[in-house]
């Protein structure tokens, strides 16, 4: 389950609709990373988007409903990557792609994963909907995939909870923390090649901790 962008007039968008939201989305993106919910205004996300705030209020009623939208977009591009799992996919190559999926999440949008972040770290209260019993029943359905893995003799008994909470943890750390991470290791940023060496690196851990054999 996601949630749903607020729908305008139910028909598809048009290309200089779907531009002016896409630009909108960023800036708001941006915005709520750097400043959070309260600290975010109408007006900023319109100077950041390039666009008169009556603009911003033709495509999203209010600074909420534009929050929304942000967190949905966020969650949706997320769990695509992990709704199509099955008992019969090769768990090593199904959780290699989905760790370079995040992590390329990660490095392409990682304004993206601290307004996620930010939003559950201050209670969630905008989630209440997405953390339904929909989700719990899709959250189910891939620990049991994970658990028909382990039931074939396909990979090492792990708790498939505990393992779904490591792959989302470690793989948005690196957008999430990324300013730790450059500090610690006298980075200025992050590089692609540095992303690389770190989804490389999370893949052989967590692929041998399920005694699976990462693909070369």
């Amino acid at each position: 389950m996601t949630l749903e962008v607020p729908a305008h007039d139910g028909k598809p968008p048009s290309r200089i609709r779907q531009k002016n939201e896409e630009a909108i989305l960023k800036a708001a993106e941006d915005e709520f990373a750097r400043h959070g919910f309260r600290g975010t205004s109408m007006n900023a996300i319109a100077l950041s988007a390039g666009l008169p705030k009556a603009n911003l209020h033709y495509y999203f009623t209010n600074k909420l409903s534009l929050y929304i939208a942000v967190l949905s977009n966020i969650i949706e591009l997320w769990d695509r990557t992990f709704n199509v799992l099955t008992a019969d996919d090769d768990p090593a190559q199904a959780l290699t792609q989905y760790i370079r999926a995040k992590m390329e999440f990660s490095r392409r949008q990682p304004q993206a994963s601290r307004v996620f972040a930010m939003e559950i770290i201050s209670g969630g209260a905008c989630l209440t909907e997405y953390f339904s019993q929909d989700y719990r029943a899709w959250f189910q359905g891939r620990a049991a995939v994970f658990q028909a893995w382990i039931d074939a003799g396909k990979m090492d008994p792990v708790d498939p909870v505990h393992l779904i909470f490591l792959l989302w943890g470690s793989t948005q750390h690196y957008a999430d923390f990324s300013t730790q991470i450059c500090r610690v290791t006298g980075r200025k940023h992050l590089t692609k090649q540095d992303m690389h060496a770190a989804c490389d690196n999370l893949i052989r851990i967590i692929l041998k901790g399920c005694g699976l054999t990462p693909a070369v």
